[in-house]
């Protein structure tokens, strides 16, 4: 029987490249894919699990769907990802909705599930997390000049925060030759822009070659024709090795662009985080980093109100930040997660060891506050000269095309809004736009000329 497949994927782009998978599985079994998840017969949530807002959203889709089931609109649902993983069997009963709850490790048998609950089968399956396919075809729901290229799956450096190795297990890399197999697959079907993603891309290829080989990759990566851009996020500044800085400095197809999570900068804080770096080490390789790769764009994620964060240690972690004046920086308030280190600290008795929710964000706040400060000051420099950007669509309401610089990631920083006096401009397409002001953390623009495809 066919059947209408919808799927709504939540979290981060290593989510989504599970998600896109399991649509892949679908497909070939014979069933449709609709691009609205309302309209189908058979909903998917594929679920993050990661911080307790995240949880949240998934939890509220889960329910907005249960509403359409109860109304006959949809006829049954399925919840996979991160929080299907963590919550297992739980989830089923609280939400007693959902015809089947899937573990990571369970993925791969996706039709068989969706046969069984269109059957009338509710459905709880729990494979090993090692079972969750690395490579295999994908249905990418990305814009199709772009795509995230996952090298590796689960984590293992156990920051006292993260619940992330318990739910997706142990750090297991893919190995070289299938990813290379899987970059020119994309290459070839128009993928312009390659986003390099894992936990810690950093650590690539140490639990297979035993030594960190992501420089290794990104040269070969690099010789593959097709590719204008290779982006490479999740860094860990402890694992940014002479010989990583000295690749993305030569090749011309890595994009200047470093994102790399540092989370505090109170040497006492990060011990209390689990975290292998110092304030004096982020210092010394962000000098090192502006030095070596001129014009580099630094991203990082900062966390306010961790177990044991002081007024003094926040004061410290703001002055840091205006110090620093790293070009992206995003800022979250720490969420206690269950069976992580950093949930036992927040019971203990050491001093402000919970933190009331509202001032771990009134202290985000701030942070963000000085950031957009710094990103407005920065792209006050960027009026008047001219960047390459890519073309990702029209915005009908605003007139103007919109769409990336190299310094900007996707679904992350923020856009370039830009108009065209001299053609129809599609998506996909390189240009230089003239930036004549600024919008926050978005610039606007002219095009001066086109680039090509």
């Amino acid at each position: 029987m066919v059947l209408r497949v919808g799927m709504v994927s939540l979290g981060c782009a290593k989510n989504q490249v599970d998600a896109e998978r399991m649509l892949y599985r679908i497909e070939k079994a014979g069933h449709k894919l609709v691009a609205d998840a309302a309209l189908s017969d058979i909903v998917i949530v594929n679920t993050c699990g990661f911080i307790m807002d995240a949880k949240q959203e998934a939890i509220d889709t889960i329910l907005e769907f249960a509403e359409l089931k109860k109304e006959g609109r949809i006829k049954r649902i399925i919840a996979t990802g991160c929080l299907a993983q963590r919550y297992q069997d739980e989830l089923l009963k609280e939400m007693p909705e959902i015809d089947a709850v899937v573990g990571l490790g369970s993925e791969d048998k996706i039709c068989e599930i969706i046969d069984a609950v269109s059957k009338g089968e509710q459905i709880s399956r729990y494979g090993s997390t090692t079972l969750l396919p690395l490579t295999g075809g994908r249905v990418r729901t990305t814009l199709p000049f772009y795509s995230y290229l996952k090298i590796a799956e689960g984590c293992s450096n156990n920051c006292a925060f993260c619940a992330i190795p318990k739910i997706r297990g142990g750090y297991r890399s893919v190995p070289m030759e299938e990813l290379i197999a899987e970059a020119e697959t994309l290459a070839r079907t128009g993928v312009r822009e390659l986003v390099v993603i894992a936990q810690d891309t950093s650590m690539y290829g140490t639990d297979l070659y035993g030594k960190q080989a992501l420089p290794e990759l990104l040269r070969k990566l690099c010789r593959i024709d097709g590719f204008k851009w290779i982006r490479v996020l999740y860094l860990y500044p402890e694992r940014i090795t002479d010989e990583l800085i000295d690749t993305i400095a030569e090749e011309d197809k890595i994009v200047k662009y470093i994102e790399m999570p540092i989370q505090h900068s109170s040497n006492e804080i990060l011990t209390l985080m689990r975290r292998e770096t110092s304030e004096s080490q982020i210092r010394t390789l962000v000098k090192k980093l502006r030095h070596r790769i001129p014009g580099v764009i630094l991203r990082t994620t900062v966390m306010t109100g961790f177990p044991g964060e002081t007024e003094e240690h926040f004061s410290h972690l703001a002055n840091f930040v205006h110090d620093i004046r790293f070009d992206r920086l995003g800022c979250f308030a720490f969420s206690a997660e269950e069976g992580t280190a950093a949930a036992e600290l927040a019971q203990s008795d050491m001093p402000a060891a919970n933190i009331d929710e509202d001032e771990k964000q009134r202290r985000a706040d701030i942070i963000m506050d000085e950031q957009l400060l710094i990103a407005n000051e920065n792209n006050e420099h960027i009026i008047n000269t001219d960047i390459e950007v890519l073309v990702e669509g029209f915005d009908r309401y605003g007139e103007c095309y919109f769409g990336r610089s190299a310094a900007d990631a996707p679904d992350i920083d923020g856009k370039v809004f830009f108009t065209s006096k001299e053609r129809k401009l599609v998506p996909g397409l390189f240009v230089t736009v003239h930036v004549t002001d600024v919008m926050d953390y978005d610039l606007v623009g002219e095009v001066v000329s086109v680039d090509g495809n």
